[in-house]
């Protein structure tokens, strides 16, 4: 729920200026991409499925971040709920996350095949055919909105669906391959989890529901740029617009610095507003000022090194804002 043109290795891809070559360590060289890109055409000719193809299709590690926040969500929401309702809602998160992930995957095995990234996902490496890829993510999608408004409610069903939906026909389809906003406005379907969490207890979407949803709305953008950065030439091979390959890198640092520059005081909203205590804002904002540190190593970087790490942390930071606010709910009933 939580991709443009010819390879650009060693040269200005046609209609970029100069200021959009990546640095020197921005992406791997072309021999190495050229031998990987063999590499997954031979794969792809063997066509023989693995157990684990079946899960990988789902996007386990990307599934796994949402469950989380869509999981924080839940216990974070005022009243109770039984404890089966409660499996169930964050099953139902998992199976619709992992049906946009399948479907994601069935859509661009085209350009998937053409970055290092993504070459080996089953379908763009020929293991799993299209065709039962898009059914089981589709039956996924049905299922899991189905349930959740059989068993939990009918708000959290309709959120559901507008996630999958709205990352499958928004993101995927429309904006990927046409804009480089195309991760600030499809960053909204990984923004949801949590609001379909607090809904399943609710049944209805309050302020601090939003405020979640703020914080990875915001988180988005940079964390994907970061990614960006060092897949450059990826992203340029297969024809998808994101910013460093149509605006250049340095418009991409400058994004990246001022969208962590929101994110970090959004983070401290919750303290704020009564959502949660002194000790969550402690953690937010020590967890912020690493996530500043890192956004301004990469403005000052001329190397092409502090992309990588910026992005891994920024999974981490996302990961432990969220439990923050998750072991202050705990706490704070004792304080």
């Amino acid at each position: 729920m939580y991709n443009a043109g010819p390879t650009m290795e060693g040269r200005v891809p046609q209609g970029v200026t100069d200021s959009a070559q990546p640095g020197p360590d921005v992406s791997r060289p072309a021999a190495d991409d050229a031998v990987s890109l063999q590499g997954a055409e031979a794969v792809g000719a063997v066509g023989s499925p693995r157990p684990r193809d079946f899960a990988l299709l789902l996007k386990p590690r990307v599934m796994s971040l949402v469950v989380f926040t869509g999981i924080v969500g839940l216990f974070l929401a005022p009243g109770e709920v039984d404890a089966a309702v409660a499996v169930l809602a964050v099953v139902c998160i998992a199976a619709g996350a992992g049906a946009s992930g399948a479907i994601n995957m069935w859509y661009d095995r085209d350009i998937d095949r053409q970055m290092v990234r993504t070459m080996n996902r089953p379908v763009a490496a020929g293991r799993l055919r299209p065709g039962p890829a898009l059914a089981l993510g589709v039956v996924l999608a049905v299922a899991s909105v189905g349930v959740m408004a059989w068993q939990v409610n009918a708000v959290a069903a309709l959120l559901l669906a507008i996630t999958i939906g709205y990352y499958v026909f928004i993101y995927t389809v429309w904006l990927k391959r046409r804009t480089p906003q195309n991760i600030v406005i499809g960053g909204a379907a990984g923004a949801f989890p949590p609001m379909i969490g607090w809904a399943a207890v609710t049944g209805d979407v309050g302020l601090e529901a939003w405020v979640m949803f703020a914080i990875i709305f915001l988180w988005t953008p940079p964390h994907f740029w970061a990614l960006a950065l060092f897949r450059c030439a990826d992203y340029a091979r297969a024809g998808v617009p994101m910013l460093p390959v149509v605006a250049g890198v340095r418009a991409t640092k400058r994004q990246i610095v001022a969208y962590t520059a929101l994110l970090v005081p959004t983070t401290l909203v919750p303290v704020a507003i009564g959502m949660a205590g002194p000790g969550y804002g402690v953690a937010a904002a020590a967890l912020g000022a690493w996530l500043l540190v890192h956004a301004v190593r990469v403005w000052r970087d001329e190397e092409g090194t502090a992309a990588r790490p910026l992005f891994f942390y920024s999974i981490l930071y996302l990961f432990l804002i969220f439990a923050a606010l998750l072991v202050d709910r705990a706490l704070l009933p004792q304080l």
